[in-house]
């Protein structure tokens, strides 16, 4: 069974910074991608920023130039740093994970982490 577990998230105030990470166990045979994704009341899920194995990486227009993801694939983990805040960054935002399994594709959401920013 396959688990993410985050960490970070928090509250700040606009301008300030803040890390998300997440770390992946379990049986996977292979990562394809993984990203975060954030929600906030009366809005579909979007996804803020991904990176696939070969390190391609696409992020949400309005986070350009302030987030950047990163990914360390010896540990399964994900990170995103996040400058510049603003209080539209507001969110729960969760962690994703596209793997491999058995020659079938998978993803799986982490538990999600509250990130509030102050105007």
């Amino acid at each position: 069974q396959v688990q993410l577990v985050q960490s970070g998230g928090g509250l700040v105030q606009a301008g300030g910074s803040l890390r998300l990470s997440c770390v992946a166990s379990g049986t996977i045979f292979r990562i394809n991608a993984m990203g975060w994704y954030r929600q906030t009341p009366g809005k579909q899920r979007e996804l803020v920023a991904q990176i696939t194995r070969g390190s391609n990486i696409n992020y949400l227009d309005s986070v350009k130039g302030r987030f950047t993801i990163s990914r360390d694939n010896a540990k399964d983990a994900v990170y995103l740093q996040m400058n510049s805040l603003r209080p539209e960054d507001t969110g729960v935002y969760y962690c994703n994970v596209v793997y491999f399994n058995n020659a079938r594709e998978y993803d799986h959401w982490g538990q999600g982490t509250q990130v509030t920013v102050s105007s």
